[in-house]
């Protein structure tokens, strides 16, 4: 759970490393939008490097990087609909279950 809960804070902070700037930083020069992304991508790492050392080993090394992704697209669609105001449909949808299939068969045992 620990593992999880880094992962939902990790991906937060690099969800607005990545994004942020279209919002925040439009009209700024691209060197100030890298820079500030990577000062924030800074404590994404901070959560994220202890999440995959407190992971590894509960979890083997696929069913990690499964279980990033899914809370990484997770956290992205709460992000683009909740902050960016970006209109989910129905193929986003699709796609969100096929990765609850991808978990499933990554921790079929």
């Amino acid at each position: 759970m620990r593992t999880v809960l880094l992962l939902i804070v990790s991906n937060v902070f690099m969800t607005f490393a990545w994004y942020r700037h279209l919002r925040h930083q439009s009209n700024a020069p691209l060197w100030s939008a890298i820079l500030v992304s990577w000062g924030i991508a800074f404590f994404e790492y901070c959560f994220a490097v202890p999440a995959n050392r407190y992971g590894f080993g509960k979890m083997t090394l696929v069913e990690l990087k499964v279980t990033q992704e899914v809370i990484s697209l997770a956290v992205f669609g709460v992000i683009a609909t909740v902050w960016m105001k970006e209109k989910l449909t129905y193929n986003h949808a699709l796609a969100a279950l096929c990765l609850v299939g991808a978990a499933f068969f990554t921790f079929r045992k």
